[in-house]
């Protein structure tokens, strides 16, 4: 049993303090991710059911996507973000939805499953931002030290980041799924990664219809389960009946 349980413990435990700790820093200093508690940044559902239906109308009409050019090396999750100009100048919508990173909001409108079913998502820049900046940390500490700053093996390649030997606080990271907190994980090579091994138990916990080959990207189940997708994720596989992270072969 992967110790992610644990961490899960440890984030309800503590996820008060924190979040109080979190709105008090915000009152005083203003916040480091702006816009993060805005109303308005609440992802709604209208907004992403109505560029969909723009993003089929387009595909229909012109035979292309309205997405901004992007290359494999990508992770797949960040890869196509939707072109927005390209709808609205044509007329496809009116106007650019508030949740969007283009109109100040948090969220980048993505296009999955391009080249069969093409799907509009939304990607949290927060978790997205957050993650990049414990990459950075996790970077500097490995040009100075030449080791990844890890701890506790979560999962087979994959290890708890030792935030005291980097001079760090782990920061407060919450899953656009479901609210709770996040761990960040890195691996061998010192990659950092946001782990939703918590989202994917309570999910398939609730959904005992799911099912899994021992190939299946467990993340799938998130995506098709909401309109989020897993940035910043490593791919998971069920193994004896929990989400386990592994390496792409």
């Amino acid at each position: 049993m992967w110790k992610w349980k644990k961490t899960f413990g440890g984030g309800m435990r503590f996820g008060a303090t924190t979040v109080l700790l979190a709105a008090l820093a915000v009152t005083l200093s203003g916040c480091l991710y702006p816009k993060e508690n805005l109303k308005q940044n609440i992802p709604p559902k209208e907004a992403v059911r109505n560029v969909q239906a723009a993003v089929d109308q387009y595909q229909e009409e012109l035979g292309l996507l309205p997405i901004q050019n992007s290359s494999q090396d990508v992770p797949k999750y960040e890869r196509f973000k939707l072109d927005f100009p390209k709808l609205q100048g044509r007329g496809y919508i009116s106007s650019i939805p508030a949740a969007a990173f283009e109109n100040g909001g948090n969220y980048y409108f993505i296009v999955i499953d391009e080249e069969t079913d093409p799907r509009v998502k939304l990607m949290d820049i927060v978790t997205f931002q957050k993650i990049n900046d414990i990459q950075n940390w996790v970077k500097q500490y490995m040009d100075s030290r030449g080791t990844v700053p890890k701890s506790d093996e979560m999962y087979p390649g994959f290890y708890s980041i030792d935030y005291e030997s980097m001079n760090k606080s782990a920061p407060d990271i919450r899953s656009v799924f479901s609210g709770v907190g996040l761990s960040a994980i890195v691996d061998e090579e010192g990659v950092v990664y946001a782990d939703y091994g918590i989202d994917l138990m309570q999910l398939k916990q609730r959904n005992a219809d799911l099912q899994a080959t021992d190939e299946t990207d467990l993340r799938e189940w998130l995506v098709d389960s909401s309109d989020f997708v897993p940035v910043k994720s490593p791919e998971y596989r069920l193994v004896n009946g929990e989400p386990v992270a592994v390496k792409p072969e």
